[in-house]
């Protein structure tokens, strides 16, 4: 790649972390979806993976990541702990495995959806189903991992932070994965189609163009 297409890439990464940003601190970020809110700040990550690849895709993602530590830290609330190592309550205290909850499912945000839409677009000329299975597996990339996440280091502060017993902390995490995290899964996936079909050609094009 040029020297000129280079600096555009950057610049368009620059543009996706800004929405992302934008997204995490005002409240286009979460869509109400009948009784649960489905979170959009993801569809950036999933957006620039597809369009700029699976490096930008993390980076991105590490955007997410960091964007979601610091406002569990500054903005908390009863669960923050998980994403949060400098917030504590009460016997609750987050530590160096939030850090890996809040930022590694994230950066595997952009990394999937990228592989998914290179590998799909082989098969799928139209790219629409590609735009599809590309926002559901970054999306539900988010939701399996934070949670599967929360489960394997917190699981016990969580379930009590939760008032809910440990024993059946498993079932609660796996009503998450389907009431929040399949409803967010569609959204990111009709976002991911309607933004990538109308303006990923353009995109591509220009970053490519001297």
């Amino acid at each position: 790649m040029n020297q000129l297409s280079k600096t555009k890439k950057m610049v368009l990464i620059a543009v996706f972390a800004a929405i992302e940003v934008l997204l995490a601190c005002t409240p286009l970020g979460f869509i109400p979806v009948g009784v649960t809110r489905a979170t959009t700040v993801h569809i950036p990550v999933i957006l620039g993976g597809i369009m700029l690849g699976p490096v930008a895709g993390a980076i991105l993602g590490g955007v997410f990541g960091i964007t979601s530590v610091m406002i569990n830290t500054f903005s908390p609330t009863i669960t923050s702990f998980v994403f949060s190592p400098f917030y504590s309550v009460g016997a609750f205290g987050g530590n160096i495995y939030s850090l890996i909850v809040a930022i590694v499912p994230r950066v595997l945000i952009g990394v999937t959806a990228s592989f998914t839409f290179s590998i799909l677009t082989k098969v799928d000329k139209t790219k629409i189903v590609a735009y599809l299975s590309a926002g559901i597996v970054g999306s539900m990339t988010n939701t399996i991992l934070v949670m599967g996440g929360i489960y394997i280091f917190f699981g016990q502060s969580y379930a009590a932070s939760k008032e809910i017993a440990y024993e059946s902390l498993f079932r609660f995490i796996m009503g998450v994965v389907g009431v929040n995290g399949v409803p967010e899964a569609i959204v990111a996936a009709i976002i991911t189609a309607t933004i990538g079909k109308t303006l990923g050609s353009t995109l591509m094009r220009n970053l490519n163009k001297e």
